[in-house]
């Protein structure tokens, strides 16, 4: 669960779609899947690898008056998916948290990310993104709460579409993630502290770090990749996944 969490959450493959979907076709252990304690292990994890990665980012975005604004591009943008999330969360874990709606919006959401790889400009830096832009990335991100949607593909899409290169948007994007992924950990944290230990610790230790390793990985390899190719095989990945849970739950009957 941690490498797929890692691996899953800077690929625009769904990590939520992966994490719903494997624990059912392996039959895991619900205890651990639906621990609060684990859950929070995986976000911190993940969180950890955007801090490592994208440190002298952040320092510069300190210290260095010109790299100032994205600070206030990463506020703006994070505000629709917090309104969201704080609001709607709870229902849309109840109400579409199921394998079709994540057949479908694979599907759909591929074809949006297929469309603003191949028509984006590609031209612009993040230097030149002005505030609505932030915000125009940020409500993308807020549809990333649907399952299968992937928050990762839809803001870099987003990004796409208003000319930034490839490169340059899946930096804003990862830059993106850490209030969303930080404000989930943490809200997380005090419903784990009050229903006490309900996961192994060394469970939760695996988790974290295998999280914070292949997320590690993920984002490296996703900035190296998007140098030079485009998003056209995570396309073809999410089709096959589309079709291989709609397989199997025609089967399944």
């Amino acid at each position: 669960m941690g490498i797929v969490q890692g691996l899953t959450e800077f690929l625009p493959v769904s990590s939520t779609a992966h994490l719903v979907v494997l624990p059912i076709l392996f039959k895991w252990d619900g205890a651990l899947v639906n621990s609060l304690s684990f859950d929070v292990s995986l976000h911190a994890g993940t969180l950890m690898s955007v801090l490592v990665c994208f440190y002298p980012d952040l320092m510069a975005m300190v210290l260095e008056k010109k790299k100032r604004p994205l600070i206030k591009f990463i506020a703006v943008g994070s505000v629709p998916a917090g309104l969201a999330g704080v609001l709607l969360h709870d229902r849309i874990a109840g109400a579409l948290r199921s394998p079709w709606v994540i057949v479908c919006a694979l599907v759909i959401f591929g074809i949006v990310m297929y469309v603003a790889d191949l028509y984006g400009k590609r031209r612009r830096s993040l230097g030149s993104m002005r505030t609505g832009e932030a915000l125009w990335v940020g409500v993308a991100q807020a549809l990333a709460l649907v399952p299968g949607v992937s928050r990762s593909g839809i803001t870099i899409s987003a990004a796409l579409e208003r000319g930034f290169t490839r490169q340059e948007a899946a930096r804003f994007s990862f830059l993106l993630s850490l209030p969303v992924i930080g404000g989930a950990a943490l809200l997380e944290v005090p419903k784990a502290l009050s229903a006490g230990p309900d996961a192994d610790l060394g469970l939760v230790a695996a988790g974290f770090v295998s999280a914070f390793i292949t997320g590690t990985l993920a984002i490296k390899f996703m900035l190296a990749y998007l140098s030079k190719r485009g998003l056209g095989v995570f396309v073809l990945y999410r089709f096959m996944l589309a079709g291989v849970i709609a397989g199997w739950l025609w089967l399944a009957g």
